[in-house]
């Protein structure tokens, strides 16, 4: 299973199309994160936020995302009403939701709403930005499987640059959770990228470190390499 988990953050149904269709071919690549931005919780709006008639013509027809056999998808709910929108996504063969501290003002409620929703099927993750409280982990320790930390100051944007401070959050992290899986999404790339497996992540989120690169097949390739030399 690769180190590497592939994002997405899709400004139209084509492009969504389009780069699932090279990062389900690189034949690492086990888990793909798509990102939902609703342009209220972070900004700009991404598809289908900005055009949700289209996206619910595509659930009524019963379309599924690609390579299903062989790709877990994993959706990112940058955005309030979270279970709201993650009901298509699901429907069209998602297995993971990463659910945001600030989607809700009662986030243990919120997950156990997800959890009686959906069932032990769909894996749940807690997003928590640089300057989120790491106290709001412990209530919600008996439904979540996994913590992301945002690497980067501005979600919903890729290309940003990586948030230094996000390196003692997860030092923190772990001394008091250090049984709890953590991912880190933003701003990821080869020169930290050693520094977050040293400290125990158990996956990076990675996007236009891979998407911009030149043959991003090398580039998940350069990523897995480091998994040996760094990872606990």
């Amino acid at each position: 299973m690769s180190l590497v988990v592939p994002a997405v953050l899709p400004s139209s149904r084509e492009d969504l199309a389009q780069k699932l269709a090279l990062l389900t071919a690189i034949p690492p690549v086990s888990r793909i994160q798509i990102d939902v931005v609703d342009g209220r919780l972070a900004t700009p709006a991404s598809w289908p936020c900005a055009a949700p008639e289209e996206f619910q013509a595509m659930v009524a027809r019963g379309e599924m995302l690609p390579a299903l056999e062989h790709v877990a998808y994993e959706i990112d709910l940058m955005c309030f009403d979270p279970l709201v929108k993650a009901g298509p996504w699901l429907a069209f063969g998602a297995t993971r939701l990463t659910l945001h501290a600030e989607s809700a003002p009662d986030l243990p409620a919120l997950l156990a709403a997800a959890r009686n929703q959906y069932g032990s099927l769909v894996s749940l993750g807690l997003a928590l930005t640089i300057g989120a409280d790491l106290s709001l982990v412990r209530p919600c320790l008996g439904e979540i499987e996994y913590v992301q930390f945002m690497g980067i100051a501005t979600n919903g944007r890729q290309g940003e640059p990586f948030d230094e401070r996000v390196l003692q959050k997860i030092e923190r992290f772990r001394k008091l959770y250090p049984a709890l899986p953590f991912q880190v999404d933003g701003g990821v790339s080869l020169t930290n990228a050693p520094k977050l497996l040293a400290l125990g992540a158990s996956n990076l989120i990675v996007g236009s470190a891979i998407l911009r690169a030149e043959n991003p097949t090398a580039a998940v390739a350069a990523f897995d390499a480091l998994q040996g030399s760094y990872s606990v």
